[in-house]
């Protein structure tokens, strides 16, 4: 079991952590970390381990285990293997993982602007893509338009927590219609936008900024025709005009 210490501080990008398993693929669990693991639509942290001899390891993916409570940190090739009971300083990239949490919040003022069932979701860090059952045509220039109007309203963004018990009692919350919310631990993490959680209220483990302002220039590079009653909305960062930073 790992304490996932980013459910309680998305910012958190480097700690001290001891080896507690080698797994037989190489995958190093720790007693606790700050890498995100893949889910939800959001790729897991890459970084790396420093040892206490100064050497590191590179950390190409992350990714759960069997449960939500193991979270393993796959090693690049080629790199030293270091031994359970050892204490490590664990560091993910930092610019990588806040781009992230710029684009994971991006997509959830996405569902505030276009208020339809999501059917899927990949967050990236240059472009995320969220796909919406709805037939209608609608402008992207105009969307564009009301998310940078979210942006610019500088509301907090942060996450209250709920029972497994309450979020089944109210599953009208759950927006996306084809991914589970992260249930399992005992509770759930309600990622909430506005004061009181005005604007938006929905959720979801994955890490994003503090206030919608961080986002920073975004827009809608496309809206693709995926089936009858499906759309697909791909956001960049950057004006219209610009390519990505």
């Amino acid at each position: 079991m790992t304490t996932a210490l980013f459910r309680d501080d998305f910012y958190l990008s480097t700690v001290e952590a001891i080896v507690t398993e080698i797994r037989e693929d190489g995958g190093i669990i720790l007693d606790q970390t700050c890498f995100y693991a893949t889910s939800g639509g959001q790729p897991g942290d890459i970084g790396f381990f420093e040892r206490a001899d100064g050497t590191r390891v590179d950390i190409a993916a992350t990714r759960h285990g069997d449960s939500k409570d193991v979270i393993i940190h796959v090693p690049a090739p080629d790199q030293p293997e270091p031994l359970v009971g050892e204490k490590l300083v664990i560091h993910i990239d930092w610019p990588r993982r806040y781009r992230l949490m710029r684009m994971h919040t991006a997509c959830h003022l996405l569902s505030v602007v276009c208020q339809y069932p999501i059917t899927g979701a990949a967050v990236g860090d240059e472009e995320s893509r969220v796909d919406f059952d709805m037939s209608e045509i609608i402008d992207r220039d105009a969307v564009t338009a009301q998310l940078m109007a979210l942006v610019e309203g500088n509301h907090p963004v942060y996450v209250q927590w709920i029972t497994d018990e309450e979020l089944a009692a109210n599953p009208g919350i759950v927006k996306s219609k084809n991914v589970r919310p992260p249930i399992g631990l005992g509770r759930v993490s309600l990622v909430c936008i506005g004061e009181n959680a005005a604007i938006d209220s929905q959720p979801c483990g994955g890490t994003h900024v503090s206030e919608t302002q961080e986002v920073g220039q975004i827009h809608i590079s496309r809206i693709e025709k995926k089936g009858k009653e499906n759309r697909r909305f791909r956001i960049r960062f950057g004006a219209p005009e610009t390519a990505a930073p």
